[in-house]
């Protein structure tokens, strides 16, 4: 077949989509505005539920782009795809243009900003972190220890933040951020088995398969606290630990506790990147701000434009495991395009 697709955007959807589209014989042209493909894959250290090591995921995915066929253009920003007759021209940085037959948006979503959070201290104490930042400490040996260099005692998980927060503006659930703090808890109490892990939920969401196994093995297994209450307000105390201030809702009492570490479930937000590159074509964005597809039910993968598809995070939130099935979903709606304007 003498097309290609352009597929804009170097995680795991878009590295999925295009191995999927040159494996049925078509050409593809990559984008990524980062050094090097990943995306958010690149920052985490394990995978729930099974506590796979990104890295050795990332590198299956790079590896299918080997064959010839694919061509990869990192540090390079795409401003804006226009339709062109029949064809798509994507612009990008410093005036230059390629040309596609079809396009695959695969430009994932933003983690939410926890600094908006201000009652929680991100930004102002030393030891609040986000789970991001968690799995960078995880990544790198001896660096599990608090801003003074300490190894924590006790580490505190508070879910939800930026997520079902109508403050925030997000009513919607993200979907991974229960498991992660599950799965990150874990690995506190595996490295450090003199550390308490207490995870603060509104509701546990154990949406995927094994997930439910997961949050069972913490607490039988690893002796992971769970309190049911959204923590209201953390300060600092003189010596840097947190304190933090929460209702259990469970048993109706106010709670206070002191933490060395406190990490934020930072959720999935829609990407900034997005609206800005396709403003010329027919596209729809629902209430919570990700794009949305004209038939979310038999038509996942399409958007309102003839020949742009959608894949991964940029329709809303999922898993790894949900982001590589949808990029192959997106890489056939693909094919099924050019085929239908080849006849």
């Amino acid at each position: 077949m003498n097309k290609r697709v352009a597929v804009i955007g170097g995680g795991p959807s878009g590295l999925e989509c295009a191995a999927t589209l040159r494996k049925m014989g078509i050409s593809v042209i990559l984008f990524d505005r980062e050094a090097e493909t990943g995306g958010h894959l690149k920052q985490w250290h394990k995978l729930f539920p099974d506590r796979r090591s990104s890295t050795e995921v990332l590198h299956l995915l790079r590896d299918n782009h080997q064959p010839d066929g694919i061509e990869i253009y990192s540090n390079t920003l795409v401003e804006r795809i226009e339709e062109t007759g029949n064809n798509f021209t994507i612009y990008a940085q410093e005036n230059a243009s390629y040309m596609a037959d079809a396009v695959v948006l695969a430009t994932g979503f933003d983690l939410f900003n926890v600094t908006r959070k201000e009652e929680y201290g991100y930004g102002i104490y030393e030891n609040v972190i986000t789970s991001a930042d968690l799995e960078l400490m995880f990544s790198s040996p001896g660096k599990l220890v608090t801003h003074q260099g300490v190894v924590p005692r006790r580490v505190g998980f508070v879910h939800c933040v930026g997520s079902r927060d109508e403050k925030a503006g997000n009513l919607y659930c993200s979907r991974v951020c229960c498991i992660t703090a599950v799965k990150q808890a874990i690995e506190i109490r595996q490295l450090l088995p003199q550390t308490q892990a207490t995870c603060f939920y509104m509701d546990l969401r154990m949406y995927g398969r094994h997930f439910e196994e997961l949050y069972n093995e913490a607490q039988e297994k690893w002796n992971v606290s769970f309190i049911r209450g959204r923590l209201s307000e953390a300060a600092e105390n003189q010596d840097g630990s947190i304190i933090v201030k929460v209702e259990d809702t469970l048993t109706g009492r106010p709670l206070k506790m002191n933490v060395d570490l406190l990490v934020l479930m930072a959720g999935m937000e829609p990407s900034a990147f997005t609206p800005k590159i396709i403003t010329n074509q027919a596209t729809a964005y629902g209430e919570d701000g990700f794009m949305l597809p004209p038939d979310p039910l038999i038509g996942s993968n399409r958007s309102g434009t003839a020949g742009l598809f959608l894949a991964g995070t940029c329709t809303g939130p999922k898993s790894i495991t949900e982001t590589l099935a949808d990029a192959r979903s997106a890489a056939l709606e693909a094919a099924d395009f050019l085929k239908e304007i080849l006849r």
